[in-house]
């Protein structure tokens, strides 16, 4: 029997969302029900309200949750009701070429529940957030997107580690491999840039560059782990990234922004074999120019980072592990907590840079 619940809900393009009934079906072979207990605003969701990621509406917002699994379907062994879960987005299969050559961090068939949330006037079927629909006091997905963590932490933090906290710092230890003594730079330091930050610090970073125009978030960043910021309003970036770095540059530069241009200052703000990872979400209509003798002569690596190359079995837990034990300040990305009825409101501060994360609390 389906369950009539409240939800955040994306009506049409640019549209200020509505707080609505939606039904939630019992869970089908392979998915969970989960009661929702923390959900934050990603600016993803904004792009999903802008219809800047697909023109499915309407869209059941939120995505970045932690929570309490309700109901299994036939079939789910890995979770059961009663377990506490951050849910993930890239829940894998093990059986494509990426997860059979051992990358499932690459997986190219990630699931999600295949029944659908609806509108309670007239069952107008939802498209969920990635996958998740959880600005909702429940939300079905599939059980390999429910990831089992210790339930000591607190939801409002955990729930972080769902998208863009993992994104940042798995850019840093995942995909840009920083590792003790290395030099970092991070160009864009929102939530995402700011875990990238912290990700570098807890990899042992012995110079981490923080670069914004907001000078809210350089101060934010200090405190998140950066030896040294740079306003890049007031400054050529490359420039002062070279001169932090002895004149060569830095062994890894994040772009935690995705637009052409910070592109081109993180790929010349690199030592020669310098790393490269872009986490920042181009749009469809971007590209980018480059001398290809220069990318040729700089050598290293030029990467993306999906998901902060994250493996949500392997690196969730660990984490939340480390947060637990005070060595990874989440709470520190939490600036405020709110309900379903104000993340119109929130989307404004995340706009205009007031937050780090907002987090709903169910």
């Amino acid at each position: 029997m389906s369950q009539k619940v409240r939800a955040v809900i994306a009506r049409g393009r640019n549209q200020p969302v509505t707080v609505e009934t939606i039904s939630v079906p019992d869970p089908g072979p392979g998915e969970a029900v989960v009661k929702v207990q923390a959900c934050g605003v990603c600016h993803t969701d904004l792009h999903y309200r802008e219809g800047g990621i697909s023109d499915d509406f309407p869209f059941l917002l939120g995505h970045e949750a932690a929570g309490v699994v309700e109901a299994v379907g036939e079939g789910v062994d890995e979770v059961a009701p009663g377990d506490f879960v951050i849910l993930n987005w890239r829940a894998v299969c093990g059986q494509c070429r990426a997860c059979r050559r051992g990358r499932p961090w690459y997986c190219f068939d990630t699931h999600n529940a295949t029944r659908k949330m609806t509108l309670e006037d007239g069952g107008t079927e939802l498209t969920a957030a990635l996958g998740i629909g959880a600005f909702a006091e429940k939300t079905l997905v599939h059980a390999g997107q429910c990831t089992k963590v210790d339930p000591s932490v607190s939801p409002a933090v955990a729930g972080l580690l769902g998208c863009g906290v993992m994104a940042g710092l798995g850019a840093a230890l995942n995909t840009g491999g920083v590792t003790r003594g290395d030099s970092v730079a991070v160009i864009g330091c929102g939530g995402v840039g700011g875990a990238a930050v912290m990700g570098a610090n807890l990899a042992g970073a012995s110079r981490i560059v923080a670069v914004d125009i907001d000078d809210r978030k350089l101060e934010t960043a200090l405190g998140l782990g950066a030896t040294h910021t740079v306003d890049s309003r007031a400054t050529d970036p490359v420039e002062a990234i070279r001169e932090l770095t002895g004149g060569f540059g830095a062994d890894v530069v994040i772009d935690a922004v995705g637009r052409p241009e910070i592109y081109r200052q993180a790929f010349y703000a690199r030592d020669l074999a310098g790393t490269v990872v872009l986490v920042g979400v181009p749009t469809p209509e971007m590209r980018l120019e480059l001398p290809l003798l220069d990318v040729f002569g700089r050598g290293g690596a030029l990467k993306s980072s999906w998901y902060g190359d994250c493996l949500p079995s392997r690196d969730f837990p660990m984490l939340v592990d480390l947060h637990l034990q005070g060595r990874l300040d989440l709470d520190a990305f939490v600036t405020e907590t709110i309900g379903l009825d104000q993340v119109e409101e929130a989307f404004g501060k995340m706009h205009h840079g007031d937050v780090l994360r907002s987090v709903v609390v169910l």
